[in-house]
């Protein structure tokens, strides 16, 4: 009998937990096949799931021990899990505030890894050289692009190859929403000036119309930035129109070109890297792969004194009570489910529910709902303690790992994990996305093979193999090793191809007027 045939026959699948009820199938299960035991009554797809016992309506359904939703009809032994038979509602989670804590083994700075970075002034390192062009309102947007393009047309970047270009980070908001003292408006004033003062933004050029809601002024004032030589303002209205401030703008850069080219890669300790944990077009692999090895090397990452940022709120809903147990303090863990009732509220202000996540494209790889979802996408985070809960684009000071509050939308997330200082991206994905987040590099894990192998151009590592004997901590030191390529100037992936230049989406909160 061949491979295939017995495949067919003996699928291979997996028990993730003593106290599941369910296996996840490595390969197809077809109708009366054998798999644990248990003889299919149904077509079980790659990364689904297969009831293992009769679980009776009502009941919890179990993966990695953990509770992911409920059977909402009698589930039969040998049956496919999914959203036809199992459902969410809520129901009472124990937080145990700070009892997992662990003093994590920092290793001393003599001893730690090394990479290739740009030391800025402030003391922050970079892992590229970027000059950036920020707008302060959709209105200025087509202008900064322009100046962008005609920077890159005119060819004068190829004099300075120490500069990887010039980026027009636009958006679409700015104006048509409350001001001043708004909670919409101080989320987009952190994030401009996140970007504003970025490690891997050498210098930055900030357009604004002149009329708008978030005057560059106000931005300035609120958050203690001065124009320099590096960090230059402008409005079309008080420059002269389009044209003349497509050129006065160009000349700015122009300007900047010799300073940002004087800061060379240098020797300096992984310490400094902050890595965005990040998650997108997820499958039933993605807790059970790439995100369980992401987390490893996160742990990595902080014995070495660097920094971890898990983001995605409605993505770690359901499995909160987890990282809870890890806070460093009562008050840390208290921050955290804080931000979960307030997406709760949020969600349901705007006719929602927690549960409208997954996305079709999650459910078709296999995730039910969005407590499985989160269970495995808490993953990336890794085992060491929670050092600090922060909002979106709030600057991350503590060391280790920490969260960010953000939507589970990749790019929102994302530009906030920047906007909060992430140097460098690590995005898993088991469906295939194709995402890049310039300034920062972003280095893609495919969470199976068919999906590396068909997008192969696209993604930096292939975890799929994990489900083919490779260990989790092999795999996890290999995305570490390219951690460190990648902050030392290796491209990835997403740069070979360009990525970068439209996934700037600042999160849009509030009413538009």
């Amino acid at each position: 009998m061949n491979q295939m045939s017995e495949r067919a026959k003996n699928p291979r699948v997996l028990r993730l937990h003593a106290d599941d009820n369910l296996v996840v199938s490595i390969d197809p299960i077809l109708p009366g096949a054998t798999a644990e035991g248990v003889t299919a009554v149904a077509r079980v797809p790659k990364g689904h799931k297969m009831a293992i016992v009769d679980i009776a309506e009502g009941a919890p359904v179990l993966k990695f021990g953990q509770i992911i939703g409920f059977a909402t009809a009698p589930i039969r032994v040998g049956e496919h899990i999914h959203s036809h038979n199992c459902g969410v509602h809520d129901f009472e989670r124990d937080y145990k505030f700070a009892e997992a804590a662990v003093e994590e083994k920092i290793l001393p700075v003599e001893q730690r890894r090394t990479f290739e970075g740009f030391k800025r002034a402030s003391g922050r390192v970079g892992t590229r050289n970027y000059i950036g062009i920020l707008t302060s309102v959709n209105c200025s947007a087509s202008v900064a692009r322009f100046m962008a393009e005609a920077v890159t047309r005119s060819g004068v970047l190829d004099d300075y190859p120490e500069i990887d270009g010039v980026v027009p980070f636009v958006h679409g908001t700015g104006c048509g929403m409350a001001g001043q003292g708004s909670e919409g408006f101080a989320t987009l004033q952190r994030t401009e000036w996140g970007y504003a003062k970025h490690p891997n933004i050498g210098g930055a050029l900030m357009v604004g119309l002149g009329c708008e809601v978030m005057q560059i002024p106000g931005l300035m004032e609120d958050h203690r930035i001065e124009e320099s030589d590096l960090f230059r303002t402008m409005t079309i209205q008080a420059t002269g129109g389009t044209r003349k401030t497509i050129e006065r703008g160009v000349e700015m850069i122009r300007e900047m070109l010799p300073k940002v080219a004087a800061v060379k890669r240098e020797t300096v300790p992984v310490s400094e890297l902050m890595v965005a944990l990040q998650c997108g077009g997820s499958d039933g692999y993605s807790g059970i792969t790439a995100n369980p090895a992401l987390g490893l090397a996160t742990d990595l990452l902080v014995a070495q004194g660097g920094t971890g940022v898990l983001a995605e709120t409605p993505e770690i809903y359901g499995a909160e009570h987890l990282l809870t147990r890890r806070a460093g303090t009562r008050e840390i863990g208290e921050k955290l489910v804080e931000r979960i009732k307030w997406w709760e509220d949020y969600t349901a202000r705007n006719g929602g529910e927690m549960d409208n996540n997954p996305s079709p494209g999650n459910k078709a790889g296999g995730l039910t709902t969005i407590l499985e979802k989160s269970l495995g996408a808490a993953a990336k985070g890794g085992t060491t303690t929670l050092r600090g809960v922060y909002l979106y684009g709030e600057p991350v000071t503590e060391r280790g790992f920490v969260f960010m509050d953000s939507p589970g939308y990749d790019p929102a997330s994302v530009t906030g994990q920047v906007a909060s200082g992430c140097n460098l991206v690590v995005f898993t994905t088991g469906r295939g996305s194709a995402f890049g987040f310039k300034p920062s590099p972003s280095i893609k894990l495919a969470t199976n093979s068919d999906t590396y192998n068909r997008q192969e151009e696209d993604m930096d590592i292939n975890c799929g193999d994990i489900l083919d004997g490779v260990s989790i901590e092999e795999k996890g030191r290999q995305i570490f090793e390219e951690i460190i390529a990648v902050a030392s100037g290796k491209k990835t992936k997403s740069e070979e191809f360009g990525y970068g230049d439209n996934e700037f989406v600042p999160w849009q909160i509030g009413a538009v007027m």
